[in-house]
């Protein structure tokens, strides 16, 4: 392989790191606005397998942005959310 030849990564994949690190760093509108883009280049995909594939990563993005969306208002009142700094010190 040529040095300068680097393996790439699908487009779905590509979307769906952005969805995660959307998610890390608490910016959960952007991941919903990346997983409807992801949504959308799923039925490109030829292969049957692998959109299935795509499908099960995509509805666990899905399910983790739910999460983080309900995660503050399942804690009790007056209860630091435990990613804040405030919780830490």
């Amino acid at each position: 392989m040529h040095p300068m030849v680097r393996r790439s990564r699908r487009l779905h994949d590509i979307i769906l790191v952005a969805v995660h690190r959307a998610c890390d760093d608490g910016h959960l509108e952007l991941a919903a606005g990346l997983l409807c883009l992801s949504e959308g280049v799923i039925p490109d995909e030829p292969d049957p397998r692998r959109r299935r594939h795509e499908m099960g990563t995509l509805i666990a993005a899905h399910e983790r942005l739910w999460h983080l969306r309900h995660a503050e208002a399942e804690l009790p009142p007056g209860s630091a959310f435990l990613g804040s700094p405030a919780a830490s010190s």
